[in-house]
């Protein structure tokens, strides 16, 4: 038995719808957010991709997430809305902003969406993107469960909280900056535990508040954040942006994305569309090509975000590569 297993791109679609409708996740939502999770795994943003089925499952079959939910719109100002994400899954609730703002940004130049009551919103660069494909710059925040103390404190508070951007480039796909404010994921440490492996200096502290290469001490302490005290002023900006903006859990409030305790976890997204022509007067694009000329003229340098455009090639022409484990788990999960 080999140790992984090749999917193409359709079939790992087909595979998650499965396995998230055995759940009790309905067609649409299923759809929408296998999706998402595909495009993850093909972009090599594996901690959003297929790794998520599982968990994903087991919430909505205790009802922790709502497999049938259906997101509804309002409009906040003429060019905002604000989504209810009736605590299911964040994707289609994602579908439905990203589908409201680019018409508004068209129209107002600067438009945006808050989204409550949400989920995990996956990996943050692609839903930036989707904007930039449509000419428009992004940008995009999002809070998750604490895992991250204030600064000066050793008690976890704020989640990892990712910021992502993206913007149109001319004659290539969108530039898209995505990063997390931890210093490194949770899954990492998670992965070093069921490994017997050490962690990196720097990484995280135990419950205390001391450093710690112990991945055991770190799941029970706090992670740290990227850039120090920046870092986490950082953090406690997309607390603000995403959870008190819409309405919804702080870090400290939400229930784990990885298990079936708690109730939902009730997490707040927002997304800025702009429009770069009618903002810059028509000169966005060039300065853009000037920028790029810029970065290609310097040895080593290269534009942040491209090894998602390489492996999301690959995989478009190889196929997907996952751990046969959890293979044979999502096989199991769609079987029943």
């Amino acid at each position: 038995m080999t140790d992984t297993a090749h999917l193409t791109l359709d079939e790992a679609q087909a595979l998650a719808v499965r396995a998230l409708q055995s759940a009790g996740v309905d067609a649409a939502n299923a759809a929408s957010t296998a999706r998402a999770l595909v495009a993850a795994e093909a972009d090599g943003q594996k901690g959003h991709g297929l790794s998520r089925v599982p968990s994903y499952a087991l919430q909505a079959r205790v009802g922790k997430v709502d497999g049938h939910a259906r997101p509804t719109l309002e409009r906040a100002a003429p060019a905002a809305v604000r989504i209810d994400g009736a605590l299911g899954f964040a994707y289609p609730a994602l579908d439905m902003a990203i589908e409201a703002l680019v018409p508004l940004a068209r129209t107002n130049a600067i438009a945006a969406a808050v989204i409550r009551r949400s989920h995990h919103f996956g990996q943050a660069g692609a839903h930036a993107e989707r904007l930039a494909e449509q000419g428009l710059i992004a940008l995009v925040f999002g809070n998750s469960p604490k895992g991250m103390a204030f600064w000066g404190a050793a008690k976890p508070r704020m989640g990892t909280n990712p910021i992502a951007f993206a913007s149109p480039l001319p004659d290539q796909p969108p530039l898209v900056i995505d990063l997390a404010l931890a210093q490194a994921a949770r899954g990492r440490i998670l992965a070093a535990q069921q490994a017997g492996h050490s962690i990196p200096e720097g990484w995280a502290v135990d419950a205390q508040g001391q450093p710690t290469t112990d991945p055991n001490a770190a799941l029970k302490g706090a992670m740290l954040p990227i850039g120090g005290a920046k870092g986490s002023a950082l953090a406690l900006m997309v607390e603000i942006l995403s959870a008190a903006l819409a309405g919804a859990a702080f870090g400290w409030e939400a229930s784990s994305l990885f298990d079936d305790q708690g109730g939902p976890p009730d997490l707040g997204q927002t997304l800025l569309a702009l429009d770069p022509e009618a903002l810059s007067g028509g000169a966005f694009m060039s300065r853009m090509a000037a920028m790029v000329a810029a970065i290609d003229e310097d040895d080593g340098a290269r534009l942040p975000g491209t090894r998602r455009l390489t492996a999301r090639a690959k995989a478009k022409a190889e196929g997907l590569v996952i751990p046969a484990v959890l293979h044979a788990e999502i096989v199991a999960l769609a079987e029943g």
